[in-house]
């Protein structure tokens, strides 16, 4: 229990789990065989730092090989322990199962405070527990592939794949042991908006439904929309930006660990976000009243609420007072079961975590199929995309002037039709289609089964169904 009458995170994922499978056909061996964690590593190393020994502990949890390698992110957070590692570990497993990425759910995780120790400190430290995986095949591009996660990113994988590469010189496909690495150590362009850019996916998808828009209260698109973002740490930042920005809504309220921000005429997201990385707080931002208690503007009046940092954020105690008809769980675990409850009955649509925050998987799936192909996205194919289109153009234009016509090409046109599909438009194309193929998988059962009246179980039902697939075609 995390609070009063609460349950913790890992039983909340273990009761979702059991709501969708009660709507299922499988035999009691094969559900036990999905719900449970398959292995669970602890590891407690010692580094040399400041003049003495620090101990630290570190788990990874490998949650379904119903395909391999397994994957999922490693997060460094105070927080981290073996029962948060091993939910989120389920998580990926039907997470990867929904968007069709061919792996199994693992999950890693490391208890320390990233902001407590130096840049080289934390190298010494991310190497030893990256040292710890590698020797034991819990790092390894064919069967257990990291990612970043709360805490860690780019810096962090890049330092992970070069400690791989130390351990084993000879494999070729070394960079493919880790995701989310910078683009100059292997990575691929996009991979760090990806989970925000899954996010504005998403949304846009929802709002093409008009049934699904009905079932919240809404009508219309995503123009205007009044949007409450909680964490604005990579997710939310560029969830926020991206919808705003290009989808036109208005973000009135940004909520962070310090407190939060309000402007019900909107936010400039990069100003906030410039200002939080100069000042280390949005205290003081001078273009939008803050409020102490930023837990409060959960329960804001707004059109879409968008989580994105912490698991359990939305509990019983402040369910029933969300006024959002929409919330998509960009953070994973924020809508505890208990919460959940509540918000089913009062109407509320959540767009469920697993699907929601997809997009980082995805993009990794991509950076994985590159660094084992050897070969940058769209290296091939670009000039001769550019070459077909300018042989298009030009004779539009021939004809025009052969013909007297009287007609030319729209400004613009031209230059962005000649341009060919670099790796960010087939990273983002990849991405976007992903989203779309997955969100419509969740709401056919959503609407054609009487007995799934939300997106969550409908989830579920879609992932472990393929889980079941697969397991029954390894004879298990």
């Amino acid at each position: 229990m995390t609070r009063d009458g609460e349950l913790s995170f890992r039983d909340s994922v273990d009761l979702m789990f059991n709501r969708a499978v009660r709507l299922m056909d499988l035999s009691p061996g094969l559900e036990q065989k999905i719900r449970v964690c398959n292995s669970t590593y602890t590891v407690r190393f010692g580094v040399r730092l400041r003049g003495k020994i620090e101990t630290f502990t570190g788990y990874r949890s490998v949650h379904s090989e119903h395909m391999e390698p397994v994957k999922g992110g490693i997060r460094y957070a105070l927080s981290v322990n073996q029962n948060e590692v091993e939910a989120l570990a389920a998580l990926m497993t039907y997470k990867c199962a929904l968007v069709e990425t061919p792996f199994g759910g693992s999950k890693g995780g490391l208890c320390i405070d990233p902001r407590a120790w130096d840049e080289h400190e934390l190298e010494l430290i991310t190497r030893r527990f990256a040292y710890e995986l590698i020797k034991r095949d819990l790092i390894h591009p064919a069967q257990n592939v990291p990612a970043p996660d709360m805490g860690t990113g780019e810096r962090e994988m890049a330092w992970i794949a070069d400690q791989y590469k130390r351990m084993n010189t000879t494999d070729i496909n070394g960079n493919a042991c880790v995701t989310g690495k910078p683009t100059y150590a292997g990575g691929i362009q996009g991979r760090v908006e990806a989970t925000g850019r899954g996010v504005q996916y998403a949304l846009q998808e929802f709002f093409r439904h008009p049934e699904d828009k009905a079932k919240a209260g809404l009508t219309g698109g995503l123009q205007g929309k009044r949007v409450i973002v909680q964490g604005l740490g990579n997710v939310g930042y560029h969830a926020a930006k991206f919808l705003s920005e290009e989808d036109g809504c208005i973000i009135t309220a940004i909520i962070e660990r310090d407190g939060a921000l309000q402007c019900d005429t909107g936010l400039n997201v990069e100003e906030v976000h410039q200002w939080m990385a100069k000042q280390g707080t949005i205290q003081g931002y001078p273009s939008a009243a803050f409020v102490e208690d930023g837990t409060y503007l959960l329960e804001a009046d707004c059109d879409i609420l968008i989580p994105a940092a912490m698991e359990g954020v939305i509990h019983k105690d402040n369910a029933a007072n969300i006024k959002a008809p929409l919330i998509i769980e960009a953070a994973n675990g924020p809508v505890t079961f208990g919460a959940d409850e509540i918000l089913r009955t009062k109407g509320v649509v959540i767009i469920p975590d697993m699907y929601a925050n997809a997009g980082g998987v995805t993009v990794s799936y991509f950076e994985w199929v590159k660094n084992l192909s050897h070969i940058r996205f769209g290296r091939m194919q670009r000039r001769a995309e550019e070459a077909r289109s300018r042989l298009l153009v030009e004779e539009l234009e021939r004809l025009s002037a052969d013909q007297d016509l009287g007609w030319t090409l729209a400004p613009g046109f031209k230059d962005k039709f000649l341009t060919g599909s670099d790796e960010l438009a087939l990273v983002r194309s990849g991405l976007e289609d992903t989203m779309r193929t997955a969100y419509q998988a969740m709401r056919k059962v959503w609407h054609e089964r009487d007995d799934v009246d939300d997106l969550r179980t409908a989830a579920y039902i879609v992932s472990i169904s393929r889980v079941a697939t697969a397991y029954r075609s390894k004879a298990l």
